[in-house]
């Protein structure tokens, strides 16, 4: 049986329906990577995940915060390991500098 783990990442323009993929080895592991719009979207996809895929690890990238991870931890079930991706002080502000320019940040929450 395959190791099964989704990365989940959030982008501004992020859309789970249309922004994945699946990279699976032979026999060995299955890594499923979605990029979802915000914290409500996330929560549906790791619960869809789990439920329909039989996720047993969640990877979230640097974006979501303590409380997000949280809720998706409570979301999931303690069956299934939550992580964060995190980098330290250089690569935070080498990453930071990227998304500002890109203007990651100009655009307005839903919600």
């Amino acid at each position: 049986m395959a190791f099964k783990a989704l990365f989940l990442a959030h982008a501004p323009d992020g859309e789970a329906e249309k922004y994945r993929c699946v990279i699976a080895t032979p026999r060995y592991y299955k890594l499923f990577v979605i990029v979802v719009r915000d914290q409500e979207e996330a929560i549906q996809v790791c619960k869809k995940a789990v439920k329909e895929e039989g996720i047993q690890s969640i990877l979230l990238c640097p974006g979501f915060t303590h409380r997000d991870v949280a809720e998706i931890s409570e979301a999931v079930g303690e069956n299934v390991g939550v992580f964060v991706a995190r980098g330290d002080g250089p690569s935070n502000k080498i990453s930071r500098e990227v998304m500002t320019g890109e203007g990651w940040f100009l655009e307005k929450k839903k919600g």
